[in-house]
């Protein structure tokens, strides 16, 4: 008697963990500091020359286009300041929906040169890079 009502109680107990876990994970969608964070750990992996892991943070569209040393390539011509910095600042988050953010970063790249790098993110069951577009950055930083 006592082992059922452990099993029951117990059973309750996962139905409401499981509940929570989704309550939460939905509650990441509206965090913009939780959007900026994989923009934040990208760069810092980009740093450390560690592309393996930046490119565990871009979204599926980006690596159906790049295999792992394209993306790498890709970043390093395409964005110098972004495959390597010195400084980074998230400066803005936007989440227009459930499913994009757009997070606004101002980088000084070890080049000296400073850009302010404007990123899309989607929702994959975690924020995911999708894109980036930079200009270059008047402003200290």
């Amino acid at each position: 008697m006592q082992e059922k009502r452990f099993v029951a109680g117990f059973a309750s107990a996962l139905a409401v963990l499981s509940v929570c876990a989704v309550v939460w994970a939905q509650a990441d969608r509206t965090d913009a500091k939780g959007a900026a964070e994989p923009v934040v750990k990208q760069l810092e992996a980009f740093r450390r020359d560690d592309f393996d892991t930046a490119f565990t943070f871009a979204s599926s569209t980006i690596r159906a286009q790049f295999d792992r040393p394209s993306f790498e390539t890709m970043v390093r011509r395409g964005y110098p300041e972004i495959a390597r910095s010195s400084f980074a600042a998230v400066v803005k988050t936007e989440l227009p929906s459930e499913s994009v953010a757009y997070v606004t970063v101002k980088i000084r790249g070890a080049n000296g040169q400073s850009i302010e790098a404007l990123y899309e993110l989607t929702w994959e069951d975690d924020w995911k890079i999708s894109g980036v577009v930079t200009r270059p950055d008047a402003g200290v930083i």
